[in-house]
């Protein structure tokens, strides 16, 4: 049985697999993301807290999803280039996957079993639908897609 995201392996946004194990001991963020949401302007404070944290083992996941209104169709490299040109992105950036459905990536399916939604739901409702992992891997916050990076703070710091 699956007791971290230690155990789950993703495509980075450049193609190489990457066990998340190389994350041991960092306090996570966990968002699924997409260049054309009304949500996106989140990368921005997404980034800040990337900024103010990484040197206090904290890093920000993001896995973009074209599940929600196809806000996310382009390729991985456009997605990189956007983000990165638009946002100065510098955290960690994963191929796209699936959150719902049959081919929901197996560490979405663990983060939902783990921690699900408001009244019990597992599904993901939106883009920006956020994580938030302990040093041991195990996931600690589930937070709403209009739930802003800046308001996570207090939170972040408690685990870090």
């Amino acid at each position: 049985m699956t007791s971290s995201i230690y155990d789950f392996k993703a495509q980075a946004i450049n193609g190489d697999e990457v066990s998340l194990s190389n994350w041991k001991g960092k306090v996570l963020l966990i968002v699924n993301v997409a260049s054309r949401c009304g949500f996106t302007n989140q990368y921005e404070g997404m980034q800040e807290l990337f900024a103010k944290y990484k040197d206090k083992n904290f890093s920000i996941l993001a896995f973009p999803c074209n599940q929600f209104g196809a806000q996310e169709s382009g390729s991985d490299e456009d997605i990189k280039t956007f983000c990165e040109t638009t946002f100065n992105v510098t955290f960690p950036m994963f191929s796209k996957i699936d959150v719902n459905g049959a081919n929901t990536h197996p560490l979405y399916t663990f983060l939902k079993e783990q921690k699900p939604g408001a009244l019990g739901t597992k599904g993901i409702k939106w883009n920006f639908t956020k994580f938030l992992i302990d040093k041991d891997g195990k996931p600690v916050e589930r937070y709403a897609p209009q739930d802003k990076p800046e308001d996570l703070v207090s939170d972040i710091e408690k685990y870090l």
